[in-house]
């Protein structure tokens, strides 16, 4: 007769191993955990994080008009290759959410993919920048702010002497020479704390500077986490609620949105993401600067800071070669985008009145920004 002493020895190894690496677990930083437990991020993370809420006013909703019929689009050759397929096939495949499009006033295309409806709140990632942006004009305009030629130590004196020479204007441009890894593959750089992090404000402490301001362009989200905190700190009011006042409410947005923040005990909004709303908001934020930040007769957003911030002023190119302004992209014929991590897009083209917003799982390997150049041309075809 064996003995089964052998295997319950092995089985009670296991055990004390497992149990080692799962204290070990909870052992490391808490961004560490996060990172490994939630992975890389995806549409659900408005679900994860706690967040502060953006109500709209239910009394006052702006509504686009729609036929109820779709523009036809055609998938542009350099996109489809040899073997033509239906817009809406294409759309799919490569890892759409939703994809709307308006001329003016009018909602010409909206279509839904993988279960997903206009009322279905999606995560914004880097679009928020462009939202953050405009609350700093906004700030400016209301006299909380002096210019973007303020020093950034004005607001944030925790930061070291050493970033006396950075402005608000170099946050803005990505130009600050701020010394920070941007990278999202590994839990050790600076990007996967900060978007894990529990405690935004205690870290910014710790930062430190690698170029002089304004001599290059080196996209960084730090960069718009510390505009937030200036603005909250400048106009006395947390971030969430200012979007709130100034901008959710006079657009008469759909739905409530939430701003994910770091942690319930920390309460920081990850400023340089994480607006989640649903579809049409975005296209409506479209739509402000589409209209040099004119919402039907009321100036939400000064007309000075709207036409610097889709205006090319300086040689920052993003990774794609897009010139970067004011946390937008802007291309030489005009037409200028937001743009998030998923594939989250909201791209105006004011030569034609047209507000394109995508939303995605991932880009599915397609430069969209080119892709609404391209059929920008269909618009009217009908």
């Amino acid at each position: 007769m064996k003995s089964s002493k052998k295997p319950a020895k092995r089985l009670l190894l296991l055990l004390i191993i497992l149990a080692l690496l799962v204290s070990g677990f909870f052992l490391l930083p808490k961004h560490v955990q996060r990172y490994f437990y939630w992975n890389y991020a995806d549409v659900h993370d408005f679900e994860k994080f706690p967040h502060l809420a953006v109500k709209n006013n239910e009394a006052d909703i702006f509504q686009f008009a729609h036929s109820g019929q779709n523009q036809h689009f055609s998938v542009p050759a350099k996109f489809s290759g040899d073997a033509p397929i239906p817009f809406e096939t294409f759309l799919e495949d490569h890892s759409t959410l939703a994809f709307l499009v308006a001329v003016d006033d009018s909602i010409i295309y909206e279509n839904y993919f993988a279960g997903y409806n206009q009322d279905n709140i999606i995560p914004s990632f880097s679009v928020s920048k462009a939202f953050v942006s405009a609350l700093t004009g906004i700030a400016i305009d209301e006299g909380y702010i002096y210019s973007t030629n303020q020093s950034i130590t004005f607001f944030l004196n925790e930061l070291k002497p050493s970033f006396d020479d950075i402005t608000i204007e170099d946050l803005l441009n990505m130009r600050s020479g701020i010394r920070f890894n941007e990278g999202y593959n590994t839990p050790f750089a600076d990007m996967a704390k900060y978007y894990y992090g529990t405690d935004l404000l205690d870290y910014i402490k710790y930062l430190s500077i690698e170029d002089p301001p304004d001599k290059k362009y080196n996209y960084i989200s730090v960069n718009t986490l510390l505009l937030s905190q200036i603005i909250e700190r400048a106009t006395g009011t947390k971030l969430n609620v200012y979007l709130e006042k100034k901008i959710w409410r006079p657009l008469g947005m759909e739905s409530d949105a939430t701003w994910s923040i770091d942690s319930e005990e920390s309460q920081t909004i990850k400023a340089f993401c994480c607006i989640n709303a649903v579809a049409r908001d975005f296209l409506k934020f479209g739509r402000l600067y589409l209209n040099h930040g004119n919402w039907d007769g009321n100036q939400v957003v000064p007309e000075n800071w709207v036409k610097r911030s889709t205006s090319i002023i300086n040689d920052s190119r993003d990774s794609q070669n897009y010139p970067y302004t004011y946390q937008w992209r802007v291309l030489e014929n005009g037409s200028f985008f937001a743009k998030g991590i998923l594939g989250q897009y909201i791209f105006v083209y004011p030569e034609k009145n047209l507000v394109f917003v995508r939303m995605g799982k991932s880009y599915g390997g397609i430069d969209w920004a080119q892709l609404f150049l391209e059929i920008s041309d269909q618009i009217g075809s009908d």
